[in-house]
């Protein structure tokens, strides 16, 4: 495990699940971290999301059943599992943005990759 801490939020992860563009930087990210370049670091609340959002059509439809049981197993094992010891309200525009604030601050996390606009420009 890598000193180095990140976030991620479920739209990154799963989009690094699908795997189809192995360029695609979600895919990347999760290169990065199974290969030891940092510490992912979640909350049930993320995974929950993750497993949420792979139970959807679009993820049905291009993940085999395996794959959509896999994924979050690893997730589960092989990442930080933080409490959310902080609380964030009021932060983010959507309140489900304020837990992942939340989880990269219970964290410890140096950084919180997502490719959501809304968390971004919260710089």
């Amino acid at each position: 495990m890598t000193g180095l801490g990140v976030t991620a939020d479920a739209n990154l992860l799963t989009s690094g699940a699908v795997r189809r563009h192995p360029d695609a930087a979600p895919v990347r990210f999760l290169d990065g971290w199974r290969a030891g370049r940092f510490t992912l670091i979640l909350s049930d609340h993320l995974l929950t999301e993750v497993e949420r959002a792979l139970a959807k059509p679009y993820f049905l439809q291009r993940l085999s059943e395996a794959d959509r049981r896999e994924f979050p197993r690893v997730l589960w094992t092989e990442a930080v599992i933080t409490p959310l010891t902080v609380t964030v309200t009021g932060v983010a525009t959507q309140s489900a943005d304020d837990l992942v604030l939340a989880t990269a601050i219970s964290g410890g996390a140096g950084f919180l990759v997502t490719g959501d606009h809304r968390l971004l420009a919260l710089k």
